[in-house]
């Protein structure tokens, strides 16, 4: 290996050193994949001492972070039963807790919870933690977490998995610091759901969420929705290891340059969501450095089917045949994603189907197919914005597609600021961007159930419907798997939402910044790296 082959050698390719060395590989282990990967035994070395000295390095208290999102909106809110967005979800993470936490690992550990058991998967026994206090003083128990679950239920909260909390039959408290859960039918899946962000506790009877007044690892102090928040380090947290953080400063830079250029400024530490134009400019710089993770996140294509023109015979069918997945991949978001299958599942999760085939780019075919919709030829709007990652130039490359063969997309940019309120879910044809979900069962309850709150092209299925119901009491997980299998068919080919890659998150940090893991539920750490980061001396 060359001098000049070693100085290439990236911040990123540490991580990926370090990331491995957390996941428990052998130095063995870890010297074969770096020279399988061209690097020489003597440079190895070095570059695994580096890691391994970086992975020892003591976390440190103290310091105020200032990180930014890539998407804010003055609907922002510290309600966890209306959080939408990733910086709703970032600021929930910091202030609340959860029952359980999904690790890097993609375990489930306990959080609040002491213990969640159950013999048959349907009636469930919660143990409660002891000893924990809200922000307000305020002491913790069963009381608060029935009405937490609970008003999930009710429709004037206005809670984002109403359709996920509809299988809680009962959640009723047994004692100060027992719950007992019963769901309408039998779900293995529970404790992973009760680690979604969306299932924070909140105190009991609460009304008034702009104080942000959970059992979290910091305290809100400034929340001014659609600009920033601020929160200062709990000292009274339940746990042993509280935040070490003195501070932690978040807000928005929508625009991806303006956010990558306050980074390389050193008025941010963080910058989350970087697109893939950018990765080459943050790898080049001294003292920052990148965190990737492939967990399912993807940017699709949805045409609603009860609006033309995706309620005409064939369109949806063409449309997806239009999509040039590999182009996709390797222009639009520089190959940081791998192909996907129009369903959203993605390989990360055990429950992939990976028989069901991605459609081939067949241009012809799709021509056939909008001209049987009696399409061809017509100018079609296309809404696409910054706010949905990467939508822009995949509106672009469909267009071009489409010009080829006399289909006309009218690309209408939005702004980023009220797309997800005025554009998503309610266009005719428009993207979404979906952050990953743990299993199968929470993705098609929140996004293809008759009933799901962000049902992107209005798919509608009875048999869908009693299937997923049918899944979720099996407990054995190869019959399961038959079942998830079936339905991510019935999402490719019947649904409304074209998913041409599962994409690769990519946050940029400064190199004092220690700490950030990878998790299952998303980039910044699933969305949870408040509590865990810590700045380096």
């Amino acid at each position: 290996m060359t001098d000049n082959t070693f100085n290439n050698w990236t911040r990123s390719d540490d991580a990926m050193v370090e990331t491995a060395i957390r996941r428990g590989a052998s130095r063995r282990d870890l010297l074969r994949m770096l020279m399988a990967g061209g690097v020489s035994l003597a440079a190895g070395g070095a570059i695994l001492g580096r890691a391994t000295s970086a992975l020892a390095q003591t976390p440190v208290s103290g310091g105020h972070l200032k990180a930014a999102g890539w998407s804010a909106s003055t609907a922002d809110t510290l309600d966890p039963a209306k959080a939408s967005l990733s910086t709703d979800y970032v600021r929930c993470c910091a202030y609340y807790n959860r029952l359980t936490f999904m690790k890097q690992d993609g375990s489930i550990e306990m959080e609040l919870a002491e213990s969640i058991e159950s013999s048959d998967a349907k009636v469930w026994t919660v143990k409660l933690k002891s000893g924990v206090t809200f922000h307000d003083g305020k002491t913790f128990g069963s009381d608060d977490v029935v009405f937490s679950l609970m008003r999930h239920l009710d429709p004037a909260t206005g809670s984002k998995v109403n359709s996920m909390a509809k299988q809680f039959a009962e959640v009723k408290a047994i004692d100060p610091l027992t719950v007992r859960i019963t769901l309408t039918a039998a779900n293995a899946d529970l404790p992973t759901i009760l680690a979604l962000h969306h299932f924070m506790i909140v105190a009991d009877g609460t009304t008034d969420f702009s104080k942000g007044n959970g059992t979290g690892s910091f305290v809100s102090e400034v929340f001014d929705p659609g600009v920033r928040s601020i929160g200062k380090r709990n000292e009274n947290y339940f746990k042993p290891q509280k935040a070490l953080l003195d501070s932690f400063e978040y807000f928005a830079i929508p625009d991806d340059s303006a956010r990558v250029n306050a980074l390389l400024s050193g008025d941010t530490h963080f910058a989350a969501s970087i697109k893939p134009q950018s990765v080459r400019l943050v790898e080049s710089q001294q003292g920052v450095t990148l965190s990737i993770t492939t967990a399912g996140n993807y940017t699709n294509l949805n045409s609603r089917l009860d609006m033309a023109p995706g309620d005409k015979a064939g369109f949806v069918e063409g449309m997806k045949y239009l999509l040039n997945r590999e182009l996709i991949r390797k222009s639009a978001v520089r190959g940081l994603a791998e192909i996907a299958n129009d369903q959203p599942v993605s390989p990360a999760n055990p429950y992939h189907n990976a028989e069901l085939k991605p459609r081939a780019f067949d241009p012809e075919r799709a021509k056939s197919l909008f001209q049987k919709a009696g399409l061809l030829g017509q100018s079609i709007p296309l809404v696409a914005s910054e706010a949905a990652a990467s939508s822009l130039d995949m509106a672009m490359i469909f267009q071009q597609a489409g010009a080829q063969i006399g289909m006309k997309f009218d690309i209408q940019r939005v702004p980023s600021d009220g797309y997800w309120s005025n554009y998503w879910l309610k266009a005719p044809l428009h993207f979404g961007n979906i952050n990953p979900r743990p299993t199968p069962d929470i993705l098609f309850s929140l996004l293809y159930a008759s009933d799901a709150p962000w049902n992107e092209s209005k798919f509608k299925s009875e048999k869908f419907d009693k299937m997923l119901i049918e899944a979720r009491g099996e407990l054995n997980f190869g019959k399961r798997k038959a079942i998830y299998d079936e339905m991510q068919v019935m999402v490719a080919n019947e649904a409304g939402t074209g998913i041409p890659v599962y994409l690769s998150n990519v946050d940029a940090h400064s190199a004092k910044v220690k700490g950030l893991l990878p998790n299952p539920l998303g980039g910044q750490m699933g969305y949870a790296m408040a509590e865990y980061l810590w700045l380096e001396a």
